[in-house]
């Protein structure tokens, strides 16, 4: 009887706290990402030693399977300093950054159960190189997100288009001879993923390579619902078929605003990976210029470094981030204040709001000729300055018809050339109250 009663009162006791832990919400777990505006995606792996092509140069078979693995040997990290990586991008301004856990190759960075085939056993470096990367993130305030690659061109139970060799040594199968080569796939990296969720509880798993199966095959559904019983509070990126919480175009900047929130990811070169004979590096302006496009339609820039081999970042890349650094410090009123701005066509150019819509902040990509227009404003407006200077700048307005609501034109004063920044200049326009916008075609003066 004594019994009973105790196991009655646990039951009561679980049942409530059950109760008590609510299930977060898709916009209560993106609340972090819709702020952050900026992060840095790593791309990390043996295909810096050749400077080839990650993963796909296999594919392609413009390097054996063989010799792809053979780079390995190389893959030193020898002067990984994750530290470094987290201070950097603290100072620019990123809020998060993204490493390849485990790229198509297979080659998994940290020290999993799962495969032999990981930085631990196979490369010089003989450590796992995630958790010291988790570590410095955490110590900076920074999210951590990790990529993972669901298709796995190494597994013995992946079919691949270019030749192989057997490579059933490297992952261990003990027990699963009962299971079909896809139900052993499906736990195989099921498994991966529940060693990344509970080893290093990410804030974001930006996933990739899963056009190559069906949403059914991949368990997408019953995947994430693991991933949130592994931890409540993770994002997914939108390569989870239709299971992910934002969408990630990659390389070509949307033209037309994406609805809900979202990431665009672009190399400063044309690879991700190291890749030293790839000089085409993107000038500073347009980095600078696709961040402000980006942020001005309510999305975050993921900006992609390659590091070498032995971990350091390439000089050119980190002078692009350290640029872009030095603009948003200068705007970070702009930047981190802000959401997305008006819609098309009230200016010629992109354009941010303040989170309470108080103030409207304008994006000249080039010196402007003559003034300055802005369409469609029905509030009064306080002051109008140049951000990063303080210039004030004198505005009037012309046209429109107050008595049917029309606003008519806002004329802005140039600011003077030594005000206009390298890059971007950003102009702060103050009104008196919240945003009122005109959208209407227009109407007949019927009485003057």
């Amino acid at each position: 009887m004594r019994f009973l009663k105790i196991l009655i009162i646990l039951l009561f006791l679980i049942s409530n706290q059950t109760i008590g832990q609510e299930k977060l919400t898709k916009e209560q777990r993106l609340e972090w990402f819709k702020d952050a505006k900026l992060g840095v995606f790593i791309h990390w792996g043996y295909y810096g030693v050749k400077g080839i092509g990650e993963s796909w140069s296999m594919y392609h078979k413009q390097i054996s399977y063989e010799d792809y693995m053979a780079q390995g040997k190389e893959f030193t990290a020898k002067n990984y300093n994750p530290e470094e990586w987290a201070k950097l991008f603290k100072k620019v301004g990123a809020r998060y950054a993204v490493l390849t856990t485990k790229h198509h190759d297979g080659v998994a960075l940290w020290d999993t159960k799962y495969s032999k085939l990981n930085v631990k056993e196979k490369t010089p470096a003989k450590r796992d190189l995630v958790k010291p990367f988790v570590n410095a993130l955490r110590n900076e305030d920074l999210k951590v997100g990790l990529y993972y690659s669901l298709c796995d061109w190494s597994h013995p139970d992946y079919e691949v288009v270019f030749p192989r060799t057997n490579t059933k040594n490297e992952y261990p199968q003990k027990n699963q001879k009962y299971l079909s080569s896809w139900q052993r796939f499906v736990k195989f990296y099921k498994g991966q993923l529940k060693e990344l969720s509970t080893n290093f509880n990410p804030d974001l798993f930006w996933f990739d390579g899963d056009w190559e199966k069906s949403s059914e095959q991949w368990r997408a559904a019953s995947l994430k619902d693991s991933l949130l019983a592994w931890n409540p509070s993770v994002i997914v990126n939108s390569r989870l078929k239709t299971y992910g919480d934002y969408s990630t175009p990659e390389q070509g900047i949307p033209v037309v605003r994406p609805e809900g929130a979202w990431e665009f990811c672009i190399t400063m070169n044309d690879n991700w990976g190291y890749y030293p004979s790839d000089t085409n590096y993107k000038p500073i302006a347009q980095i600078v210029r696709t961040f402000v496009e980006v942020i001005a339609s309510g999305g975050n820039l993921l900006l992609n470094i390659g590091p070498k081999p032995d971990g350091t970042i390439p000089d050119e890349q980190v002078d692009r981030l350290e640029a872009l650094g030095k603009w948003i410090k200068k705007h970070e009123m702009a930047v981190f204040n802000s959401k997305a701005g008006l819609p098309y066509g009230h200016f010629y150019g992109p354009t941010l709001l303040s989170k309470d819509e108080t103030k409207i902040y304008l994006c000249l990509f080039d010196a402007p000729k003559n003034y300055i227009s802005l369409k469609g404003i029905q509030n009064k407006v306080k002051s109008i300055k140049v951000l990063g200077n303080n210039q004030s700048l004198s505005f009037e307005r012309n046209g429109g018809a107050a008595w049917n609501n029309i606003p008519g034109i806002l004329r802005i004063e140039i600011p003077e050339e030594k005000n206009l920044d390298n890059y971007v200049t950003v102009l702060e326009v103050e009104l008196e109250g919240s945003l009122k916008l005109y959208r209407g075609h227009g109407n007949a003066v019927e009485l003057n």
